[in-house]
């Protein structure tokens, strides 16, 4: 197979690797498109960029395809880094884009949820999120040991891939649900096949310095690549408003960008030297490279950022104090260290620290429920599990129905998350329908897509969870796609029978709980 210089870089420790992003607008011919191919061969002739990593339509708006600019990017002696989103492609889409990027020798994939969409042709388009990162990751992991196809009875394989896949994560969170939410799902991200992390947006040196020390003690060799964005004052003003979802600018850094643009030359010479400053930070720190990006970057503006990074990595951490950015109360993972202003290798201690949502009346029936009815081998499990059994119509029953739709805005899809995610649905109470944790774009624990409105439902089920000292659950299991096969059938059907993902952990829940028992008495 080719080579993949992208990948050898980062697995060569004696290098720090640079990725720089570009952002294809809509558009086939427009300048955008124009202007990427032209950095892009910049890039390949100047010989600093080890790969160009793309946008995938970019704030919920069309634009030309990540996967086809890869392409045309690889053609031209650079690697590219397509950054593969879930958010409008259901999975059978999902499983042919990635067998065109394999027969195209496009090899590495930045895998992530993808921004709300938010506008297309003639109006919103409908999003989709058919599967999660975890998910596509899972599918990258198995389609390069080979796919197996299973269909009448028999199995049939795939040729092996030969993808390299990360994901992202945000470290930037302000309450210690949403960090966790992060954590938790960064964890299930790397158990199912990422072979990267790249840090989401942020200025914020302790922050940074946390997500790199959290990675290490999953994986010590897993490489991490921190994102590196030159901040002028109109991108700053917005993120500070919470107007690009998952991007955090503290009002102290916003203020002295607001300075900076008074200098004669606008304050472009003050963003390069931070974001320089911030090279030579994340490589003092012990990050494997950075994610360079920013709106009508210059390529002699990234030559410019590498070399005064390097001239200032020698005394890395005097520049420490400069990304003094904390949010608001903002919690950490780690307790502060006073020597550097770094983290020491000790978590903060959340067992004395009170959920941020009250665990209400509606929770506690329903664990309640839940005990009584679904607990298999107990109280009234066997009689249901035996009335199902001979129940010949899986159909929804109108009083599941019901009761579902007014309790947890059930959209029938047959196979119930609610026994996994502290009695919150994902399918209906999310809006990206996430299975297996948050994605990156909440903002003081509020939702993305209704900010001050809604709160993420993955920091509700921490929060209910932790009320009980089993916030660990979210970390410690996996949900599988849902499976549309059950759509409008009963889920307590499919559950007591054995026909939802539920049914392998029916034994080691009911496990769990004689355990517990037995402790109580």
């Amino acid at each position: 197979m080719n080579r993949n210089k992208f990948k050898e870089s980062l697995e060569n420790k004696n290098e720090f690797t640079v990725t720089w992003e570009l952002v294809p607008g809509r558009g086939a011919h427009e300048k955008a498109q124009e202007n990427a191919i032209f950095a892009a061969g910049q890039a390949a002739r100047g010989g600093r960029i080890d790969a160009l990593s793309i946008t995938d339509n970019p704030g919920g708006k069309p634009a030309l395809s990540a996967a086809y600019l890869g392409t045309e990017i690889l053609k031209l002696g650079i690697e590219p880094l397509v950054h593969f989103t879930c958010k409008d492609k259901n999975r059978n889409q999902i499983e042919s884009e990635l067998y065109a990027l394999n027969r195209a020798g496009v090899k590495n994939l930045l895998v992530m949820t993808g921004d709300y969409p938010t506008s297309g042709f003639a109006g919103r388009p409908k999003p989709v999120f058919d599967l999660d990162p975890v998910h596509v990751l899972q599918l990258i992991s198995d389609m390069n040991k080979g796919l197996e196809i299973k269909e009448a009875n028999k199995s049939t394989f795939q040729q092996p891939g030969d993808f390299f896949a990360g994901s992202v994560v945000s470290p930037f969170k302000a309450t210690e649900a949403e960090l966790m939410g992060q954590y938790q799902k960064l964890r299930k991200k790397i158990s199912h096949g990422a072979a990267f992390i790249v840090t989401q947006l942020g200025f914020d040196a302790r922050k940074f310095h946390e997500v790199l020390q959290f990675i290490r003690g999953i994986d010590a060799n897993l490489p991490v690549i921190g994102n590196l964005y030159i901040l002028p004052y109109g991108a700053a003003r917005m993120m500070n408003t919470n107007q690009l979802p998952g991007c955090v600018v503290p009002d102290k850094l916003l203020a002295e960008i607001d300075q900076e643009r008074n200098a004669e030359d606008k304050g472009v010479g003050a963003r390069l030297l931070r974001a320089a400053k911030m090279y030579a930070l994340m490589k003092g720190m012990g990050f494997d490279g950075v994610d360079i990006g920013g709106h009508n970057v210059k390529y002699e503006q990234v030559e410019y950022i590498i070399d005064k990074g390097e001239e200032l990595s020698a005394d890395w951490m005097k520049l420490i104090e400069e990304f003094n950015y904390p949010q608001s109360h903002g919690f950490y993972f780690f307790a502060r260290e006073e020597k550097t202003g770094l983290n020491t290798t000790d978590p903060e201690d959340r067992a004395n620290l009170q959920p941020e949502i009250p665990a209400g009346i509606n929770y506690k029936l329903m664990r309640l429920f839940h005990h009584l009815f679904f607990t298999p081998g107990k109280n009234l499990y066997p009689l249901l599990h035996s009335h199902y059994a001979g129940v010949k119509n899986p159909r929804r029953y109108k009083f599941e129905h019901m009761l579902k739709v007014v309790g947890n805005g059930c959209r029938d899809c047959g196979d119930c998350a609610l026994l996994d995610m502290a009695y919150l649905c994902p399918m209906s109470q999310c809006p990206k329908n996430q299975r297996n944790g948050p994605c990156g774009g909440s903002y003081d624990g509020w939702c993305e897509v209704f900010p001050n409105e809604k709160k993420c439902i993955w920091v509700r089920a921490y929060a209910m969870l932790k009320a009980y000292n089993e916030e660990e659950q979210l970390e410690n299991q996996y949900l599988p796609p849902a499976n549309w096969d059950l759509y409008q059938t009963s889920a307590w059907y499919n559950y007591y029978t054995g026909r939802d993902h539920s049914s392998g952990k029916k034994e080691e829940n009911g496990q769990k709980e004689q355990l517990a028992d037995n402790n109580q008495s």
